[in-house]
């Protein structure tokens, strides 16, 4: 059994003393090199969780740990060093005059040495597929490219662990594209943990286990194939089922022998085209 990088046991936070609890009693393990998405309605207690990893908030009862160190007042900078978040509107995150320097912004703040920095904002730049636009003014890029950039800006800092925190939600399905399999090649070649946080079915399909929640608790967790069997049930979560899922479904009810449900569109369209050819 692998080590967690991340533990939360118990925890419970509010956000008053006059309100109920955002979380109740939540438990969940995350092992280095993991992608987890956490996914669940507006309410559901996903984001609360992404703001209590990245210490903005603390908990009122229960535990978190990153890396071995517990979380507190003192050493939530310690934990803050080994996460990178990159949020849901890119406008939001940048500071540079140009996307050199906005990756290089947080580099400064960190007091890295001047060689290092420009080795790492031309190598995370180039990692993400963006060293062409180093002296673009960011306000000039696509929604994909801005998310890719903020990207940048936080895998130069050399985290651990980065969240995504509804980081596609507002753009285009190719701008969605562009960043998922930026943050796939990531993890692959870094071994990097990844946390998203979303309520994007199609995105959450990306990961290796999906959390569930619904009203602050954890409702169910799973690998994507487990979760995506729930179909009718996180409809009434209020989550939408991937495409390929809802496709799948449907072609099986026709009486078309499918041998699972699929995912993505590409294994759909691979099954569906070798089960035609052998016809």
């Amino acid at each position: 059994m692998k080590e967690p990088l991340v533990a939360i046991e118990n925890v419970s936070f509010k956000y008053g003393a006059e309100t109920g609890y955002a979380l109740r009693n939540v438990s969940f393990d995350i092992v280095k090199g993991e992608w987890l998405a956490i996914v669940g309605h507006n309410g559901s207690g996903k984001s609360t969780l992404a703001k209590l990893l990245n210490g903005l908030h603390f908990p009122l009862e229960g535990n978190i740990s990153v890396g071995g160190i517990h979380l507190t007042e003192e050493s939530v900078w310690e934990i803050r060093k080994k996460i990178g978040m990159v949020f849901q509107n890119p406008d939001n995150q940048f500071v540079g005059t140009t996307v050199q320097d906005d990756v290089a912004f947080g580099l400064e703040n960190h007091g890295i040495e001047r060689n290092d920095m420009v080795h790492r904002v031309t190598q995370s730049l180039e990692k993400v597929k963006m060293a062409q636009f180093l002296d673009q003014e960011p306000h000039h890029l696509s929604g994909g490219q801005k998310q890719r950039v903020a990207i940048a800006g936080v895998i130069a800092l050399r985290p651990d662990i980065i969240i995504l925190d509804e980081s596609t939600s507002m753009l285009d399905p190719r701008g969605r594209e562009e960043v998922l399999e930026t943050v796939r090649e990531l993890k692959q070649d870094y071994n990097m943990t990844v946390i998203s946080i979303t309520h994007d079915l199609e995105e959450a399909a990306k990961a290796d286990r999906i959390l569930v929640m619904n009203k602050g608790q954890l409702y169910r967790e799973g690998i994507p194939k487990k979760i995506f069997q729930m179909d009718e049930e996180l409809v009434k979560l209020g989550l939408d089922i991937p495409f390929p899922v809802k496709l799948s479904k449907m072609l099986r009810e026709k009486g078309l022998s499918l041998s699972r449900h699929y995912l993505s569109e590409e294994e759909l369209v691979e099954e569906l085209w070798t089960s035609h050819s052998k016809m």
